[in-house]
């Protein structure tokens, strides 16, 4: 009897090609490199978000961007003919369009319309410490001590860092709250969309999630351009034209395609140098000057991602 008989051997249907294994022992740094370019798009996410609410409703820039790129998903899909993905997966795909389609960006748009940019980095310094925990209890991976150490000595770097760059820290309010929740919104659908990145592909990933969202982020974007902020100038429209292709669509690409191939917690270390690219952005566009103090907690920053990056991970046995 053959061994591809249905009797012995169960029939298995064949992984897409960009959904099979990519890591390999000879590209280690592979998956954080493709990390850190989803982290340099995402970096003006908070800046641009902050320039489009001021002119826009954030309800429109929220539920807005996330319309226009679900548009672009459905051309990328119906374009490529991509098969719809299993209906076993499908509750998967709405973990991450609760985390990061809906939920980090409506959350993020209302905090910013009321917090500066640079202390909304400080709370979303959190994030890779965040997805690090939803990657642990999502896999088999298991960073060890010195991998915690590094991102908590990030974690801490970042803050000094935003401080210094004259974002204080000020107190808590009900934008931060807002700006908590989007952190666990955004790593749970960091994690869910890492793995599913493996099976469907990252770029299939993000357009299957934004087409499911479609329909609710068109109705909740009319509702927001009702209340007639819309008249915005070239600067908002431009904000958001950004937020919907860059930080809503292409970002992610690249950014999935990092975490699938892994070591998941180790790539979400990537993220600890977002805070100090998006000061970088504020002081090429607004003209902030940056002191010797502030460079010096940047370099930091970027020591502690790089260490938790290169830490060790073990890969728990399968039960």
């Amino acid at each position: 009897m053959r061994n591809t008989d249905s009797a012995t051997v169960p029939p298995r249907l064949p992984l897409p090609r960009a959904a099979r294994p990519t890591a390999h022992p000879a590209r280690p740094l592979a998956g954080p490199l493709l990390g850190l370019v989803g982290v340099v798009v995402f970096s003006l996410t908070l800046p641009l978000t902050r320039t489009a609410v001021r002119t826009l409703d954030p309800l429109l820039v929220g539920a807005g961007r996330a319309a226009v790129a679900g548009v672009l998903a459905a051309l990328v899909l119906a374009v490529t003919r991509t098969p719809r993905p299993p209906r076993h997966l499908l509750p998967r795909l709405l973990l991450v369009v609760a985390g990061v389609v809906a939920g980090f960006p409506l959350l993020t748009s209302a905090a910013m319309r009321d917090l500066p940019a640079a202390h909304g980095a400080v709370v979303i310094g959190v994030l890779p410490a965040a997805t690090a925990v939803a990657a642990v209890l999502r896999t088999r991976e298991r960073p060890g001590a010195g991998f915690w150490a590094a991102g908590a000595a990030g974690l801490v770097a970042v803050v000094v860092f935003v401080a210094l760059s004259g974002g204080g820290l000020g107190g808590v309010g009900a934008g931060d709250a807002l700006l908590l929740g989007a952190v666990a919104l955004a790593a749970v659908g960091y994690a869910e969309g890492g793995l599913l990145a493996r099976e469907l592909g990252a770029w299939q990933t993000i357009c299957w999630a934004l087409v499911l969202a479609l329909p609710p982020m068109a109705v909740l974007t009319v509702l927001g351009a009702a209340s007639g902020r819309t008249s915005a100038g070239w600067a908002g429209w431009a904000s958001f034209a950004y937020l919907a292709v860059f930080s809503m669509f292409l970002g992610f690409f690249a950014w999935y395609r990092g975490l699938a191939i892994g070591p998941m917690t180790s790539v979400s270390q990537v993220q600890l140098v977002q805070p100090v690219l998006t000061i970088a952005w504020a002081a090429l566009f607004f003209g902030e000057e940056l002191g010797a103090g502030v460079v010096a907690a940047a370099a930091a920053v970027l020591v502690c991602a790089a260490t938790a990056v290169r830490a060790r991970v073990r890969v728990a046995p399968a039960r």
